[in-house]
């Protein structure tokens, strides 16, 4: 399962997914829940997005 969620098409996707539903949630949701349902989601887009810019994990040399 982690390699399929570390894969870039993956974490494109969660990346600009989450960050749409992060940018309409307040207009669709009323009041509270949607702010913060707006959050969650972008805390979620900021780690894929975070994932995507880092790059492949290096492996540690002993």
């Amino acid at each position: 399962m982690k390699a399929l969620l570390s894969s870039r098409p993956v974490l494109w996707f969660l990346f600009l997914f989450n960050l749409v539903v992060a940018a309409a949630a307040p207009f669709v949701v009323d009041g509270t829940q949607g702010l913060i349902t707006s959050v969650g989601m972008g805390v979620v887009s900021l780690g894929a997005g975070v994932s995507l810019f880092r790059g492949p994990a290096r492996p540690e040399h002993a």
